[in-house]
């Protein structure tokens, strides 16, 4: 079989599973973890050859760790600060900005001011010669460089754009009353680019009406072409859209993208729907949505997306189909008993095609996307289950190829995009090309505020 020939049938192989913390900070919190939840985006990523992961230790040390990949021992660091509360969405993001080779790391932040740790230069460049310090970063902050961007800080996810800037899309302001965001970090220095998103505006159902709502993201990533993508959903303050108290007001799947790099924002019919001057993407912009629901179902914010080589865009996104439940009265016990997982993509003819997953999540928490070198899917859902779909078939033959089982991973997980991506490209590690493989991050299910083991499991994709 050639390199470049598509395998008929996508799988996984597990080739390692490697401590990182036998004891690491344990509490659930918003149904989640705070060392592993979706909308980290990098809670793990590879940068020339070596890959880093940070978490919270026992004693609520934030620490980053590095390994020679494919199979080099981790190296720990702790930096001089730790977790101030017991909440999930304080995660710790990492970011590398390629032009300079500083790490950067943004954490502990839920719609207050965030705190953030920035590597000396070169540090990524070449690691083999930089010995694994704290000395090697700098002081917390609780700036950006100096950009203060917001004292209601949430959800920052780091992104590399086409001309090797380090970006942060991030939420300013509250749930319910907030804004997507984007900051850049070019020649050294951060610049805030301001809103993408508008909190204003009217919507209303047949129950009632909401005027405030915050843009929830699945994701924010380039596809070959340089085309920024962003597939979100949106969340009402109000609950009297909904028809029954209990649920939560999230509705419709929405997508956005940007052709500079996050400047100006178009709509699904290629329609602009936000400049970045006073003109930002709104729930006024109907064009935005490309499947409706209302907020009546468990939709799930900020599930997963990702963009294929074919620049064509994905999304994960979940919740409870109306042939289970007309209506959603408790929101957690009706996702962990009825929600399902759905495929939505864009064609390379314009159309949009959604599938169900045949796995249910059976969990309240969210499933990962990544594709392969030859564009095959592969979900990771709660607990580390791995379901997959080909290319061949537009990723309607969905099935399980890994059932995760053996990890006993609490829920969510956290993947490595950049080490598939350095796999594709035909990176270097240690031992030489390494092919494709699949990083996952996740922490070990434990009970009330008992520390468990969090790890790194590697599965191979196909190759050939």
């Amino acid at each position: 079989m050639s390199h470049h020939s598509t395998p008929s049938v996508p799988s996984v192989t597990l080739i390692s599973d490697t401590p990182l913390d036998a004891t690491a900070l344990y509490f659930v919190s918003y149904d989640g973890l705070v060392n592993n939840n979706s909308f980290q985006k990098n809670g793990i990523l590879t940068h020339r050859g070596h890959q880093y992961a940070a978490w919270y230790t026992a004693d609520r040390s934030a620490t980053v760790a590095r390994r020679a990949l494919p199979d080099g021992p981790w190296q720990r660091v702790a930096l001089p600060h730790r977790l101030r509360y017991d909440d999930s969405h304080n995660v710790i993001c990492l970011g590398v900005s390629p032009d300079d080779g500083r790490l950067h790391l943004l954490m502990d932040a839920h719609s207050d001011a965030f705190f953030s740790v920035t590597s000396e230069p070169g540090l990524t460049d070449a690691p083999q010669t930089r010995a694994w310090t704290a000395a090697r970063f700098g002081d917390v902050q609780r700036t950006l460089g100096g950009a203060t961007l917001t004292d209601q800080f949430t959800y920052p996810q780091f992104l590399i754009a086409p001309d090797c800037a380090l970006q942060l899309l991030y939420r300013s302001g509250v749930s319910g009353d907030g804004q997507a965001a984007l900051a850049e970090y070019a020649d050294g220095r951060w610049t805030d680019l301001g809103a993408i998103s508008a909190s204003t505006g009217t919507y209303t159902t047949a129950h009632g009406t909401s005027t405030a709502r915050s843009m929830y993201v699945h994701g924010c990533d380039y596809g070959p072409d340089g085309t920024l993508h962003v597939f979100f959903t949106w969340r009402e303050q109000h609950a009297a859209v909904m028809r029954a108290p209990g649920g939560i007001a999230n509705h419709d799947l929405c997508y956005v993208t940007s052709p500079d790099h996050g400047r100006t924002w178009k709509d699904t019919e290629h329609t602009v729907a936000a400049t970045g001057t006073g003109d930002l993407v709104s729930v006024a912009d109907t064009g935005t949505i490309v499947v409706p629901l209302a907020p009546d179902h468990a939709l799930m914010n900020q599930e997963s997306q990702a963009v294929d080589s074919q620049g064509r865009p994905h999304a994960l996104w979940s919740y409870v189909p109306p042939r289970l439940a007309p209506y959603v009265t408790d929101y957690a016990a009706d996702r962990a008993a009825h929600a399902r997982v759905f495929h939505t993509h864009r064609a390379t003819d314009g159309r949009w095609h959604t599938t169900e997953l045949p796995e249910p999540p059976r969990s309240t928490q969210r499933t990962r996307l990544v594709f392969d070198r030859h564009d095959h899917a592969y979900a990771v859902l709660p607990k580390g289950t791995i379901v997959a779909a080909s290319a061949a078939s537009a990723w309607r033959d969905w099935r399980v190829v890994y059932d995760g089982t053996d990890l006993r991973a609490f829920g969510e997980v956290v993947v490595d995009e950049l080490r598939l991506k350095e796999g594709e490209d035909g990176k270097e590690g240690k031992e030489g090309k390494e092919g494709t493989v699949l990083s996952v991050l996740y922490q070990q299910t434990s009970s009330g505020t008992t520390p468990s083991p969090i790890r790194v499991a590697d599965f191979a994709l196909p190759d050939g």
